[in-house]
C-alpha cells in the first residue's frame, strides 16, 4: 500500500490512509456497524491532512502498513462511480466511439470509478452534484446509481483491500495523458445507468 500511496503522489495525487479490513470485523475502525468497511479514511481531518509529501506518506504507512490508500476528489480529478454492468457498458461505448478515457478502476464486482478532469467550483451550481446523502438534486433521481465523487469527497484506490476479500484495482492505469472532460463521459455513463 505505501508503494501505492507513493505512486499516486509523484502523480500528484494527493491520498490518506485508509481503514482496512479487520481481522474479527469487516473494518479496522472502532464504528459499530461501519457503513463503508475499509473504504473510507483513518481520520476525520483526511481533507486537510491530504498530501503528496514523500515523508509524511511514508510515516503514515510505516505507522499503519495495512492501511488502505484514499484519495480524495475534486481537486486533481473528480470520479463518476457506477455500477459495474453499466460501467463495462459505458467503456465499451466510449472505446468504440473513440472518446477520450482517462483512468478507470474497479471497486469489488460492484464499481466502476471513471477519472475525469475536476470541475472543481464551477458558477453553476446545477451542472454537478456531489455524491453525499445530504445532497439529491433532480438530476440524481434521473440517473439512479451513478454518483460524482468531486469536492469534499473520496474514492478508495487500487490495489486496496476491503471487507470480504474484495479488491479495488485498475481497469485502466492512470497514465501520462490529460484527464477527460466529464461532461463528456457524463452522457454515456448516465444512458448505461438509465438502462439497467
Amino acid at each position: 500500500m505505501a508503494d501505492a500511496a507513493r505512486a499516486y503522489a509523484a502523480l500528484g495525487w494527493p491520498c490518506v490512509p485508509g481503514a482496512h479490513a479487520g481481522r474479527d470485523r469487516a473494518c479496522s475502525c472502532d464504528r459499530i456497524g461501519c457503513p463503508d468497511p475499509a473504504a473510507h479514511p483513518v481520520s476525520a481531518a483526511w481533507a486537510i491532512q491530504a498530501t503528496v509529501e514523500p515523508a509524511v506518506i511514508d510515516r503514515w504507512w510505516t505507522e499503519r502498513p495495512e492501511a488502505n490508500v484514499i484519495l480524495p476528489t475534486g481537486r486533481v480529478f473528480d470520479v463518476f462511480d457506477v455500477p459495474s454492468e453499466a460501467g463495462a457498458d459505458a467503456l465499451a461505448r466510449l472505446e468504440a466511439e473513440g472518446l477520450p478515457v482517462g483512468p478507470v478502476a474497479h471497486v469489488g464486482d460492484e464499481r466502476y470509478l471513471f477519472f475525469v478532469a475536476t470541475r472543481g467550483a464551477p458558477v453553476d451550481e446545477d451542472e454537478w452534484w456531489s455524491c453525499h446523502l445530504d445532497c439529491s438534486p433532480e438530476t440524481v433521481a434521473e440517473t439512479p446509481g451513478m454518483r460524482w465523487h468531486c469536492r469534499d469527497s473520496y474514492v478508495v484506490a487500487p490495489p486496496s483491500v476491503l471487507a470480504h476479500g474484495r479488491t479495488a484495482g485498475w481497469i485502466r492505469p492512470p497514465q501520462d495523458a490529460p484527464l477527460p472532460d466529464p461532461l463528456r463521459l457524463l452522457e454515456v455513463l448516465a444512458d448505461a445507468c438509465e438502462a439497467l
